[in-house]
């Protein structure tokens, strides 16, 4: 019995590990930008269209964070997301969010355009972005 409760316990933390986990998302801009604070619903709309006062960047399909992102602001699947991003796209709306691979990609993007809006892990942050938004 301690044999299976063992092998039980070491499979499923073998399991946790091998998921990405994101000590903290955060929502980041330019420094010289205005905004101090913005609240979660806020940031989502930036990311699906809703509002074109910032430029959304974003981390490439597929990525851990991109889809944590998704759950955590927009309560939305990335496929849901896609969607509603097609269809901007195809009815001349909006304009798909550029993507990066990684979070220096998505800072620097970021911190070269006043307008951009973009989020990394917390960790990543350094003085060439400013956090307006800590994702809970």
């Amino acid at each position: 019995m301690k044999t299976t409760i063992g092998k039980m316990l070491l499979a499923a933390g073998l399991f946790a590990a091998g998921l990405p986990a994101f000590a903290e998302i955060v929502v980041i801009v330019n420094p010289k930008n205005p905004a101090t604070r913005m609240f979660s619903e806020q940031a989502g709309q930036f990311f699906i269209g809703k509002s074109t006062l910032f430029t959304p960047i974003e981390f490439n399909e597929g990525a851990a964070i991109r889809t944590e992102f998704y759950t955590k602001v927009l309560q939305k699947e990335p496929a849901q997301v896609k969607a509603i991003w097609t269809k901007l796209v195809f009815t001349g709306k909006g304009t798909a969010p550029k993507e990066y691979h990684t979070a220096a990609e998505v800072k620097k993007a970021v911190a070269a355009d006043l307008s951009a809006i973009g989020y990394i892990d917390k960790s990543a942050v350094d003085d060439t972005v400013k956090v307006i938004l800590t994702v809970q």
